[in-house]
């Protein structure tokens, strides 16, 4: 089994996008076990519920979660997204940081960081955090184009 130190550094090099995705999906499938069969079926029904927009529901499970687990990042930041995803950016943005304290090379954490940051206007840190991401994959689908936008909107 591929550890994911050697998945980063695959990913740092990788410049295929169906590499990148494959790539991307082997770190995923890490992330997303905690090794517990019960918390495992924890966060099944919480990423259940955030599919079914119950977002209340699911904040709940991810809770539950962390309070289980509180040094595994991915709990943190399942519900950084249902916090995002009922418009709670405060909230969320702090379990981003929780998420990247514990994983700072957690690209789902930085993805959201600087989607919360473009929405409320602050583009220099999202352009800052985006940076952090091109140096975990330079070849991100779609990365060039949106720092470039970025970079656009900065010296306009």
């Amino acid at each position: 089994m591929t550890s994911l130190d050697e998945l980063f550094a695959q990913l740092r090099v990788a410049t295929a996008p169906a590499e990148i995705e494959a790539l991307r999906d082997g770190i995923w499938q890490l992330w997303l076990t905690t090794g517990e069969q019960k918390l495992d079926k924890q966060l099944e029904a919480g990423i259940r519920a955030l599919a079914a927009e119950e977002y209340t529901r699911a904040i709940a499970y991810f809770s539950e979660l962390i309070a289980a687990r509180p040094e595994w990042a991915e709990g943190w930041n399942k519900r950084a997204t249902a916090y995002f995803m009922r418009g709670e950016y405060r909230a969320s943005l702090t379990d981003i940081e929780e998420t990247l304290r514990r994983e700072p090379r957690h690209f789902g954490a930085l993805s959201g960081w600087a989607m919360i940051l473009r929405q409320l206007g602050h583009h220099r840190g999202a352009l800052h955090v985006l940076r952090r991401l091109e140096v975990l994959c330079p070849h991100w689908p779609g990365l060039q184009e949106e720092l470039r936008d970025l970079r656009d909107q900065l010296d306009s």
